[in-house]
């Protein structure tokens, strides 16, 4: 199975609400995450983590920049294969 773009976009979106509970993706999805959400950089790995926990979908740390908007994380995970449901 492959996540579509909505499937990516409602996990971030209901894992930011555990870590942001005023979470608005609506307005920005190019803008930074961190910046816009005000996340510290254990919010954002808990983030990552929370996306290969739902998804096992491993995510080098190398790549957590690409991750680092809503538009980013819907072009690198959309599309690719999830071992489990996300």
């Amino acid at each position: 199975m492959t996540l579509t773009p909505e499937q990516v976009r409602e996990l971030i979106v209901r894992l930011l609400s555990d870590i942001a509970p005023e979470v608005d993706l609506d307005a920005r999805p190019d803008r930074d995450l961190q910046d816009e959400l005000g996340l510290d950089s254990m919010d954002f790995l808990n983030l990552m983590v929370g996306i290969h926990d739902a998804t096992g979908i491993e995510i080098p740390e190398r790549d957590y920049a690409r991750l680092a908007t809503l538009d980013g994380a819907l072009g690198y995970l959309s599309g690719r294969p999830a071992p489990l449901t996300a």
